[in-house]
């Protein structure tokens, strides 16, 4: 779940250095914002995958903020942790009436925070996965997903549950690079004690039936030193 862009909102530059720190150790991406009103002109500008949004801050609090990016259709589903030192409950309420998708509250423990940032990320990517179509076509393959049905050019192709996931999580999202980590959050999920190795065998055993030279693959592509991608739309 590495690359991922998160925004981390806070008043108080040593938590927000303490969280951007930990999360880049962690392979995240981060931005930073001490204030409301720097934090929606960086939502703007950079489009993170998360906020990690105070809620009492200058400018605008983390409430204001909140209301404001789900007012907007493009930041209506953007993932956002409240992150507060009230730990009245009704505060929690708010927070998740408004729009939060989690709530933590100060102090807390750095690697339970990382854990909820990775939990609120799997669930989005989840809901945009079970958000694809129910029949996906890419260059001769057609997926039927509620008849669980592969073909290619028209031949049926047989597939485990886990490689027919697999090519549709690839089929939905042309051209996009993902590490082994990566596939098997969207994938495999919280499934524990599954090697990133399992996705090399499993790409080897969907090629081995869908690519007309497994050795030199027209659909899953390898990125050398990164992971896979499926063949862009337009290659």
């Amino acid at each position: 779940m590495g690359h991922k862009k998160i925004l981390v909102v806070d008043d108080e530059k040593d938590i927000v250095e303490l969280i951007s720190y930990n999360l880049e150790r962690e392979g995240f991406t981060v931005l930073r914002a001490f204030d409301g009103r720097r934090a929606l002109e960086s939502i703007r500008q950079n489009k993170p995958d998360l906020v990690v949004l105070d809620l009492m801050m200058p400018e605008l609090s983390g409430t204001e903020v909140c209301r404001s990016l789900r007012a907007i259709p493009e930041t209506a589903g953007l993932p956002i942790i409240m992150l507060t030192a009230k730990s009245d409950p009704l505060d929690r309420i708010l927070g998740l009436e408004i729009g939060a998708d989690d709530y933590i509250t100060k102090p807390f423990h750095v690697r339970e925070l990382v854990a909820r940032i990775r939990a609120v990320l799997r669930r989005s990517e989840q809901r945009r996965h079970n958000d694809l179509p129910e029949r996906l076509d890419f260059k001769g393959l057609h997926i039927d997903v509620s008849a669980h049905r592969v073909t290619l050019e028209g031949r049926p192709i047989e597939l485990s549950s886990r490689e027919f996931k697999l090519l549709r999580f690839f089929v939905g999202h042309p051209g996009r690079v993902y590490s082994r980590a990566q596939l098997l959050d969207h994938v495999w999920g919280d499934e524990a004690f599954v090697e990133p190795r399992t996705v090399d065998v499993h790409i080897s055993r969907l090629r081995a039936v869908i690519e007309q030279n497994p050795a030199n693959p027209r659909y899953i592509l390898t990125v050398r030193g990164i992971g896979y991608k499926f063949a862009d739309a337009d290659g």
